[in-house]
């Protein structure tokens, strides 16, 4: 197996750029390679990666995702509809997008085309059937939700999406979720596209399921509980006006007489 190495001597991969995409249609497919190889994106320093959907679904959306995220070699993990084309922005603009992006805020996780800033608002910059050449906000723009049909993930984010969700809907929102739970953030940036489709409608099948799913998930992930360590415990309990009181009782050493007091209050044990 060789020496151990130090971690600051293991070198980047050098690729720039994976870019991921599900496929259905391969003739589809090739017409987005083309399209992103004839704007800068070259095999020299950019991957192509797929997973072939085409005679059956051999991922849903959630599972395949996580599959690129923990495969793909580039800086930054561009996860996209096989029927996007690039139009004028290509390499050169999405480096500087991203380059500004860096600046104005580090933290960034994920970062897309299209998003919600809050029920009614959308940020928006593509090309579809909605429209040519949308551009609904100054960017970029801080949102908590993203469109799927094009989406960049920086790969030292170690994000992911929930394991625990299946199908082809909403991890857009997911991402972004777990991302601020990580503490990164999401935004719509200024790379102009064209997606050939509409993209999903709530009356998909699948979609409201698949919602459902997602609000029951984050509601058990965000529900008041206690976590306990081997050195401490700690009540995360949202704005309630209990948790700075249980959370001093919590660090000190916890007698006995408290032991039930999870249980009192009505919490799970994690």
């Amino acid at each position: 197996m060789g020496e151990p190495i130090n971690i600051f001597d293991i070198k980047d991969s050098g690729v720039a750029y994976s870019i991921c995409t599900f496929v259905t249609r391969f003739r589809q497919y090739k017409e987005l390679v083309n399209s992103f190889v004839d704007h800068g994106f070259s095999y020299n320093d950019c991957e192509y990666i797929y997973i072939d959907n085409s005679e059956k679904n051999q991922y849903d959306a959630y599972r395949g995702i996580n599959k690129f995220l923990t495969t793909a070699n580039g800086r930054y993990i561009v996860i996209c509809h096989q029927d996007v084309l690039l139009i004028d922005d290509g390499r050169q603009k999405l480096d500087a997008v991203l380059r500004e992006l860096d600046r104005i805020d580090p933290s960034w996780g994920v970062c897309g085309n299209g998003g919600g800033v809050y029920p009614g608002r959308l940020a928006l910059r593509l090309t579809d059937p909605h429209g040519d050449n949308q551009f609904t906000e100054p960017l970029p723009r801080r949102v908590s939700g993203l469109d799927e049909n094009f989406l960049v993930v920086r790969r030292d984010a170690n994000l992911a999406v929930s394991a625990d969700l299946k199908g082809f809907h909403l991890y857009g929102t997911d991402i972004c979720i777990v991302a601020r739970l990580l503490g990164y953030t999401a935004y719509v940036v200024d790379f102009h596209l064209r997606h050939l489709s509409s993209g999903a409608s709530k009356y998909e099948p699948g979609f409201a399921e698949l919602r459902s799913a997602l609000i029951a998930k984050y509601r058990r992930v965000m529900r008041p509980r206690t976590a306990t360590t081997t050195t401490t415990a700690v009540y995360l309990g949202g704005s309630t006006a209990l948790s700075p009181v249980l959370n001093a009782v919590l660090a000190t050493s916890i007698p006995k007489r408290f032991a039930r007091l999870p249980k009192m209050l009505g919490l799970r044990r994690e």
